[in-house]
């Protein structure tokens, strides 16, 4: 397993992670357990920063709490100076029972309520993400009745496919995101946008994908967008001051994946929009991105106990653990790929092919196929890198499954961000109808 940010094996063969053993955390936390590597967090905060620093234009790092969401993830986010985006009531709510500064937050989604547009305004957020017409009118009419105007970005689909997985390429014409270039609905808006009293048009947003490993499909976004920009200036005499270009930055999960570092990425982008706009005569406006995945993704371990394991002969040895698709949905909807090791004999040879189950009541639930790992026995603990990202966020009580608690490690020491479940969490909402309640016998 590659080691990232402040992983390391120390002196008694065991994983160790922020200075802390991960055989500790398994007995003072239990497992399965996400470990969050602080350090690593924020030094993928500041290569985002730094980066555009040294572009000279004007930029808001949001980091895209879809990701992970939990409050001292908006803490630090919000003391490493970034802004956030949510897309959710729920995320906002977090962001804001963090403390995070509403000016700083912009709420995206193709299907907001007319509960978290009305949420999102009475919170002074900083801009909303326009998906389609009906939000449009649907958040200038509530604006009105709170007498106020609000500030948005368009989502546009650039036509632009990134090479990621179906799933998760979303710049594409056929997407359920964003206001097409190309057939004229993205120009459309704009001409509705400034004709409406509570509406304050900043720019526009493109989003091509995830898990983007090179640059040309960002530098194929900024073509289209500036192009837009430049027909929307001359025949409606609308100037842009915000071109978003959303997140998508790969990391590496695994032997092969090679994402590029964050200030080449950057360096494309800004290089990109200053020739391009320059071309154009039009002035250069602040640049936004959304980095998620490659702010947590690689600073997530997660940390599970095996239990059970079966050698089919001939075939594939199955070793068992006690999480899974409830904690990490990705290998079933994705079929992503992860690293893996031994957390206790993390030093030791490897003398074995295995494949990972989860303990989940699904054939699916698979978490690794074929890894090689010294001999696995009851007891071990696994970690599996780069958890970081949609593991917590996307993580399920299917089963029942309580779900994991979270510690953020530093300096040797671990602080729970998320406690554990109990069993009284799943089944707090649950309600038993009166008629259907245990009737008392009485002697």
């Amino acid at each position: 397993m590659y080691l990232h940010g402040t992983s390391q094996i120390n002196d008694k063969g065991h994983l160790q992670i922020g200075g802390c053993d991960t055989l500790q955390l398994a007995e003072q936390f239990g497992t399965p357990l996400y470990i969050m590597d602080e350090a690593l967090i924020r030094q993928r905060c500041r290569e985002y920063m730094e980066a555009f620093k040294a572009s000279g234009l004007k930029f808001q790092v949001a980091y895209a709490s879809k990701a992970f969401c939990v409050m001292a993830m908006c803490r630090i986010v919000e003391e490493e100076g970034l802004s956030l985006d949510v897309v959710s009531d729920g995320e906002l709510y977090t962001a804001l029972q963090a403390g995070f500064p509403p000016e700083r937050i912009h709420f995206h989604g193709n299907n907001k309520t007319p509960q978290e547009l009305a949420m999102a305004i009475d919170a002074q957020i900083g801009c909303f993400v326009v998906d389609n017409l009906v939000e449009l009118h649907m958040l200038n009419a509530i604006a009105g009745d709170k007498r106020q105007r609000v500030k948005i970005l368009f989502r546009i689909t650039p036509g632009v496919e990134a090479h990621t997985h179906e799933y998760i390429s979303t710049g594409q014409t056929d997407s359920k995101f964003g206001l097409d270039i190309d057939n004229g609905s993205a120009y459309r808006a704009v001409q509705e946008a400034v004709e409406l009293p509570h509406i304050e048009l900043l720019g526009v947003h493109s989003h091509i994908g995830s898990q983007i490993f090179e640059v040309e499909g960002f530098q194929m976004a900024v073509d289209k967008v500036i192009g837009f920009a430049a027909k929307v200036r001359d025949e409606m005499n609308v100037i842009f001051s915000v071109i978003n270009l959303g997140g998508g930055f790969g990391i590496r999960y695994v032997e092969g994946d090679t994402p590029l570092p964050v200030s080449q990425y950057v360096k494309s982008i800004t290089d990109s929009i200053k020739s391009n706009f320059a071309r154009f005569d039009y002035p250069t406006p602040e640049i936004w991105v959304e980095p998620g995945r490659s702010i947590v993704g690689d600073s997530g371990t997660t940390l599970y106990t095996v239990g059970t394991y079966k050698d089919i002969p001939g075939i594939r040895k199955y070793v068992a653990v006690d999480g899974g698709m409830t904690d990490n949905p990705r290998p079933a909807l994705y079929e992503s790929r992860y690293e893996a090791m031994l957390a206790n004999r993390a030093a030791e040879a490897d003398e074995e092919l295995v494949s990972i189950a989860g303990k989940c009541c699904e054939s699916g639930d698979m978490l690794i196929w074929d890894i090689r790992l010294p001999k696995v026995e009851t007891g071990d603990l696994l970690a599996v890198s780069c958890t970081g990202a949609y593991n917590y966020a996307m993580a399920s009580n299917y089963n029942r499954i309580r779900r994991p608690a979270v510690v953020f490690v530093k300096d040797g020491e671990a602080d729970v961000v998320v406690e554990r479940e109990t069993y009284q969490n799943i089944v707090g909402n649950d309600v038993i109808p009166a008629r259907m309640r245990p009737v008392t016998k009485t002697v």
